[in-house]
């Protein structure tokens, strides 16, 4: 079962385009990194910059629409994730728990849409 943990950064969605984490957590979050390589579980990870450097593309009636970055209705924001592969969601969790977060920030862990989730007329609309 592959699961992605969301990253949702506390305050993240009003950091400068300048940011960067502090070294300290890099440090912390390089050797968890290491554990998930280790443990033969991880799939993909990376970090995002913060929404000032992002645009938002919406569909309306048809029509698409940009949006610069910041944005001010955003009140949780995205700011990295790991891809894990792992037998079970409790098991996702359990990495989820063992992540060196700071004080106020979130995870959220969701299990990836496997083609085979499916009733067989979405498999077959999807060439399968």
């Amino acid at each position: 079962m592959r699961f992605m943990m969301l990253v949702i950064p506390k305050g993240y969605e009003k950091a400068g385009a300048d940011f960067a984490p502090p070294a300290e957590l890099v440090a912390k979050m390089t050797k968890y990194n290491e554990s998930l390589t280790k443990a033969g579980v991880l799939l993909g990870l990376d970090g995002l910059h913060p929404p000032v450097k992002a645009a938002r593309v919406s569909f309306s009636g048809g029509k698409t629409k940009v949006t610069d970055g910041p944005f001010t209705e955003a009140k949780e924001v995205l700011g990295g994730y790991w891809m894990i592969q792992v037998k079970s969601r409790a098991e996702a969790i359990e990495w989820a728990k063992r992540a060196p977060m700071q004080d106020g920030d979130l995870i959220e862990v969701r299990q990836v849409q496997e083609i085979s989730d499916f009733p067989p007329d979405v498999q077959k609309a999807a060439g399968r």
